[in-house]
């Protein structure tokens, strides 16, 4: 599958750049449009509908923030281009897929290309599927620390788990425990049940998982209909579940 790609960058011999180490050595990549300025880059996107968008961070009269701000209902993996660093964070928290530096490093650009490049043909196939896991359920129990003891819980029941700062509330069909304990926490001991971590503050079981819907950074629906949002750096682990 070819991936149609926009580049927005201010600085010409930057976009010039980028677009031939794509033609020599991401040859999946087709970059169908190019821009200048936040509002130029909006209407690009508007008019080529992308899979992938390389977006520089500081441009005239408004940064890649104002454009994703201005597109809020996306449908297009993001990997940031910039000279800044300091930008890792908001560009995490903007479902980014991918951050690379200025100078580009001809590997990260592959690798880039190839993470993006996976989660939309996964993607491509189960849209519009009601999912089902490759992975069977895994019996077992996990005990949950209580003011006044501890409590045995299957690992069945859980449906998802949600960080609250150094809590976390666990979700069952019919009621929620909170527990001091962190995410991380039940990341690790959760992690031999088919438990995922899709967000930094989800961990689902993937065998309550019955739809992906693509979007801004994707989310999934869960079998009692509670969506939940996926951070685009952790698609590639959720849809690898998946057939």
């Amino acid at each position: 599958m070819k991936l149609k790609a926009v580049i927005i960058d201010d600085e010409k011999s930057s976009r010039d750049i980028l677009r031939n180490y794509l033609s020599e050595y991401c040859t999946q990549v087709i970059v169908s449009g190019e821009a200048g300025t936040v509002s130029d880059g909006i209407d690009m996107i508007r008019q080529v509908g992308p899979h992938l968008v390389f977006l520089d961070v500081e441009m005239p009269f408004g940064n890649a923030f104002d454009l994703l701000g201005a597109l809020p209902e996306r449908n297009f993996e993001i990997v940031f281009v910039t000279a800044y660093n300091q930008y890792a964070l908001d560009a995490l928290n903007q479902h980014a897929a991918y951050y690379l530096m200025k100078p580009i490093d001809i590997d990260e650009l592959i690798r880039a290309v190839a993470y993006v490049e996976e989660v939309v043909n996964r993607e491509e196939m189960l849209k519009d599927r009601v999912l089902s896991s490759r992975s069977p359920k895994v019996e077992g129990k996990i005990t949950l620390p209580q003011q006044d003891g501890f409590q045995v819980l299957d690992v069945s029941e859980i449906l998802f788990c949600r960080a609250d700062d150094n809590y976390t509330e666990i979700y069952l069909s019919e009621r929620k425990l909170l527990v001091s304990k962190t995410l991380k926490y039940f990341e690790d001991a959760l992690a031999d049940f088919n438990f995922v971590r899709i967000h930094k503050s989800f961990l689902v079981n993937i065998n309550e998982v019955v739809r992906y819907k693509k979007g801004k950074g994707g989310s999934v629906v869960l079998s009692n209909g509670k969506e939940l949002s996926v951070s685009a750096s952790r698609k590639k682990i959720l849809l690898s579940h998946y057939e």
